[in-house]
């Protein structure tokens, strides 16, 4: 009887350990992820989800005024730049739109649309001597958060969209505005 009962609690707890287990370590949040460079690690990760869509913002380093990347997430996780927006044009700004894509002046800023790039990840570097980069996202643009909050100045981080399982996302720190 005592064994009986010994080996229940013991198939109770085995159980109860896979399903734990399993909760803890299978992949089930869509995030974009930032990891660090060299190491892997994740530092920060947003939560997404298809169609979603994401801009990062940085300032030129040399004419000083806002640059926008636009993206969307696509259905194989990979993402998508639709659109750049700039204010001037100088080193590293494109002198106009390439095929299929259509450029515009609007508002005082030149805008390219259906960039049309896709990218399964993409490094990124957050500005150490001009370090204004932004993360906005949110179906009418309404969240925004410095880079600096979340991501160490100078550093390099891989940017990809990744499925977190709960002990991954414990581990990194989830961007809110």
């Amino acid at each position: 009887m005592k064994r009986k009962k010994y080996m229940n609690t013991l198939i109770i707890t085995i159980v109860f350990l896979v399903i734990m287990l399993t909760v803890l370590f299978i992949p089930f949040r869509k995030s974009l992820v930032f990891y660090e460079r060299n190491t892997g690690q994740i530092a920060a990760y947003l939560p997404v989800k298809e169609g979603d869509t994401f801009q990062i913002i940085f300032t030129h380093s040399i004419h000083l005024t806002d640059v926008i990347e636009k993206y969307r997430i696509l259905p194989d996780d990979t993402m998508e730049e639709y659109e750049f927006v700039f204010e001037e044009f100088g080193i590293g700004m494109p002198s106009n739109a390439e095929t299929g894509q259509a450029f515009e002046y609007k508002d005082g800023k030149y805008h390219i649309k259906d960039v049309g790039n896709v990218f399964p990840s993409m490094m990124i570097r957050n500005g150490k001597t001009v370090s204004k980069h932004r993360l906005v996202w949110g179906e009418n643009e309404e969240h925004i958060v410095k880079f600096n909050d979340y991501l160490k100045p100078g550093e390099i981080y891989k940017v990809q969209v990744d499925h977190l399982s709960l002990w991954q996302s414990v581990k990194g720190v989830e961007i809110r505005d």
